[in-house]
């Protein structure tokens, strides 16, 4: 199976990490190396986009959705209709309400230097650092539970869409202050440290300088 895209996107991280904890052989192509397998798989050019034999398909909740049926153990996704629901939601509010966040910090912090060549607009990061991320980053301390994982107090959907979210953000210098969240500190830096998240991590290293 390939993954289209590269790694420091979140929605390309979220397919990854969730691939690598089921134990699935996915290779992670750019698009730029097969732009025909790419254009298969992703009729409207975005990351990431699955080809796994003839079945393509693109858009990261689409993938790992596949992903959980084509390999129901472990299970990722709860079964239970409240924690399915609770995954489902932490899953849209890493995609939406966490990457309204990112799309601009990790853009003018990172994306506009390194990838484009040109200075980002630090006062508009700034801004969303200051305005917006403290509503984010409260909320998320505000729902990890004792267990230290979002949903049925074990790992899943839920903990690797947010915290790939806020993987983009930190790579971008934008992370939830100690003093006011202490748990999402704690409960980021945990999930981070499972063996998928540091291999896509390292890649982000690799290609940021981090």
């Amino acid at each position: 199976m390939i993954i289209y895209g590269v790694p420091v996107s979140p929605f390309v991280r979220k397919a990854m990490v969730f691939a690598l904890e089921k134990g699935l052989d996915v290779k992670l192509v750019s698009a730029r190396d097969d732009p025909a397998g790419f254009r298969a798989a992703s009729p409207f050019g975005k990351i990431p986009a699955l080809q796994d034999g003839d079945f393509g398909v693109s858009d990261s909740s689409a993938i790992v959705g596949y992903f959980e049926k084509l390999q129901p153990e472990p299970n990722l996704i709860p079964n239970e209709p409240g924690p399915h629901a609770r995954a489902i939601w932490f899953d849209e509010f890493a995609d939406t309400i966490v990457q309204s966040c990112v799309a601009k910090i990790f853009y003018h912090r990172v994306a506009a230097p390194i990838f484009y060549g040109k200075p980002g607009n630090a006062e508009i990061a700034n801004a969303v650092e200051r305005e917006e991320f403290p509503k984010i980053s409260g909320y998320l301390e505000s729902v990890i539970p004792p267990s230290g994982f979002l949903v049925e107090d074990r790992f899943t959907l839920a903990d690797i869409a947010v915290a790939g979210a806020f993987a983009s953000l930190d790579e971008g210098s934008c992370r939830p202050d100690p003093d006011i969240c202490p748990k999402s500190v704690a409960y980021l830096k945990a999930i981070w440290a499972r063996p998928s998240f540091a291999e896509m991590l390292a890649l982000d290293r690799a290609i940021i300088g981090q």
